[in-house]
């Protein structure tokens, strides 16, 4: 049981670890510099010369605090757009990869059901998300102490937990379309430019006439800078989310049961 998982599994471990290092680096480095960019900038003379879509997509109003700059720098660009774009970049290989190298054939006249090759491989992804989400969390809590402005433990867990719903609907859309096309290049490409698309969608909408539209974007329901800056906790946007990338999974099993490969 949970062979594909496994193996899966064991074949991400390098780039779980390279990207966890990378993204530990890129934390340790906004620590060590953010007492000096805080004390120094004009962050709201900052704020003013830029767009008001750049200024709510990245929450440049809240730059002012270690809180508001991990939340505007690491976490709003690095965990929403970057991890985001990683995640459905990757997922796009799941499927579509062994379809392309006539590997999935082989796999499927062993008597494993579709099913369990999509779930198994979807899952696969899991473990990394947890890795990543567990060390960096722990690198910017103690950093924080490090410098000596610490940040609620509280809030820095629940800006990580709640970004686990968000990470997974991102691989979600990933999975649907690898197993929506034949071709590994064109579903990683379709994955990112759709998580890329839907946090412009939310960005730009913002306070216009078509803000309803952004309830179709992931981001509408993450929002790092409330977690940390103000200690608010959407559970119910983590739900939604939850919810949203299980019906995903669900409508990538179906119609992978229904193509022919």
């Amino acid at each position: 049981m949970f062979e594909i998982l496994r193996y899966e599994t064991e074949k991400r471990v390098l780039s779980a670890l390279v990207i966890t290092v990378g993204l530990s680096l890129y934390a340790g480095l906004f620590l060590a510099i953010a007492p000096d960019i805080i004390a120094n900038v004009d962050f709201s003379a900052y704020g003013e010369a830029l767009p008001e879509a750049m200024q709510s997509a990245f929450g440049v109003d809240a730059l002012g605090s270690l809180e508001g700059f991990l939340a505007a720098e690491l976490y709003q660009f690095g965990w929403v757009l970057l991890l985001g774009l990683y995640f459905a970049y990757t997922a796009g290989e799941t499927v579509a990869g062994d379809v392309e190298r006539g590997r999935m054939d082989m796999l499927l006249s062993t008597s494993v059901s579709r099913d369990r090759v999509v779930v198994e491989k979807y899952l696969a992804l899991v473990p990394t998300l947890l890795f990543i989400n567990a060390v960096v969390a722990g690198i910017v809590y103690a950093g924080a102490l490090l410098i000596g402005e610490p940040v609620s433990l509280a809030d820095v867990v629940a800006v990580h937990a709640l970004s686990i719903p968000y990470l997974l609907v991102c691989a979600s859309i990933g999975l649907g379309f690898s197993v929506l096309v034949r071709r590994e290049s064109l579903a990683q490409r379709a994955g990112i430019a759709t998580v890329f698309g839907l946090f412009m969608i939310e960005s730009l909408v913002i306070d216009t006439d078509y803000e309803v539209l952004g309830l179709l974007s992931p981001t509408r329901y993450y929002d790092p800078t409330e977690i940390l800056v103000e200690s608010t906790y959407d559970l119910v946007g983590a739900a939604i989310l939850a919810e949203a990338a299980l019906l995903l999974v669900v409508g990538s099993v179906v119609w992978f049961n229904r193509r022919d490969i």
